[in-house]
């Protein structure tokens, strides 16, 4: 079986914060409301199953909602699951993703004993943060999040920066990466937002313009390369870095298929991807199939092939052997024709393609020549190897 990583979501859609622009707002039942909370016999089910199929690299990806309601304690049990149900030399890679209000230095040790990778939402500066990202008092967070970020320092804790681009920080390139250089934030990404508003149907106020984010994307560039791209991991970037180097890319948006992920929501249900939580793409649930049967499942293989299913305008685009028609969710469903329509930010990547594919190439070229190295993590310091 060809292997994939497991998105969990042990508090579902359940958040302790309630940012504006929240992926959830807005989405119909089948993400669930209220108080969501994964069973230890839905964690150990999924371990099982999943350890079992003896990958080399066991992929854990821990998200939500916010994954952190569910308490440190319940961390603990997944690990030692893990090497409960792992074999002798298996490696085992959890990724939690957080808006690391509730991180302390009890979790920040556990963190680190355990070899997490964190992904922590941070805006910017705290007049970009704030603007958006409110508990349920309609409080900003910026200090919140910034005092966890420090705290992983404190604790050598693993973790990238995740940077929402909304209508807001887009506008300001150069404010974010003076940011992330000022705090040490070395591992980043930047992740445009785009969702529908109910009452238009049309973009919401703090989505982002297909030319805002090619000039964002172009000017981030410059940034980084007078920068040093050997100091500064911008997880799109590397992306383009790795297809010119090794034939591949390292994010799902541009790859052929979509059959990098099987998502596992607190119930136990099982999804293609995150952003297609619908009942059509329902695989079944792990308590009563199979992990194995779920993951090779018909429509697990026919999702997987969609992302295929191109307009004449991506098969016709110079670009389409690096993009692949982008993400899914920022396609258009099928329209009336019955043919696929292109991204929402297929003009952001032929500005950028355009802008950057040369200089990407040379990048690439002085890394396979040996005069240019890159900026990786070790694998050891974010990887558990079971040992029994």
């Amino acid at each position: 079986m060809q292997p994939f990583t497991l998105l969990i979501k042990p508090s579902g859609s359940d958040c302790n914060i309630d940012c504006s622009y929240c992926f959830y707002k807005d989405r119909p039942s089948e993400f669930g409301h209220g108080k969501q909370r994964m069973s230890d016999e839905v964690l150990e089910k999924l371990v099982c199953d999943y350890m079992r199929l003896g990958f080399a690299v066991s992929g854990f990806a821990w998200q939500g909602g916010e994954p952190t309601m569910m308490g440190v304690d319940f961390f603990r049990r997944a690990v030692e699951l893990q090497t409960e149900y792992g074999s002798p030399g298996q490696q085992v890679s959890n990724t939690l993703q957080t808006n690391g209000v509730l991180l302390d230095d009890n979790w920040c040790r556990f963190f680190c004993d355990n070899k997490f990778l964190l992904g922590i939402s941070i805006d910017g500066p705290k007049e970009f943060h704030d603007r958006y990202r409110i508990d349920h008092s309609g409080v900003g967070t910026f200090e919140r999040v910034m005092r966890a970020i420090e705290t992983c320092k404190k604790h050598a804790v693993e973790f990238s920066a995740l940077v929402l681009l909304n209508n807001i920080n887009v506008e300001r390139p150069d404010d974010l990466f003076d940011f992330c250089i000022e705090n040490d934030l070395t591992y980043l990404q930047f992740i445009p937002c785009v969702e529908t508003d109910p009452a238009t149907g049309r973009p919401a106020d703090f989505s982002i313009t297909a030319r805002q984010y090619g000039d964002f994307l172009c000017r981030l560039f410059d940034l980084w390369c007078n920068y040093g791209t050997e100091k500064l991991n911008i997880r799109e970037f590397d992306s383009l870095v790795t297809h010119y180097v090794m034939g591949k890319h390292t994010i799902c948006t541009y790859s052929k298929q979509c059959a990098g992920f099987v998502v596992i929501e607190h119930t136990g249900d099982a999804f293609c991807c995150e952003f297609f939580v619908e009942p059509e793409w329902r695989l079944g649930n792990i308590l009563e199939t199979p992990l194995e049967k779920l993951a090779a499942d018909r429509k697990k293989r026919a999702f997987a092939r969609d992302k295929e299913k191109l307009c004449n305008k991506c098969l016709l685009c110079r670009h389409l052997d690096i993009c692949r028609g982008g993400c899914m969710k920022d396609r258009s469903r099928w329209n009336d024709a019955g043919n696929k329509r292109e991204s929402y930010f297929c003009e952001s990547y032929k500005q950028f393609f355009d802008y950057t594919v040369p200089r990407f190439m040379q990048i690439a070229a002085a890394i396979m020549d040996g005069s240019l190295s890159r900026h990786t993590r070790s694998a050891d310091r974010i990887r558990l190897k079971i040992e029994k």
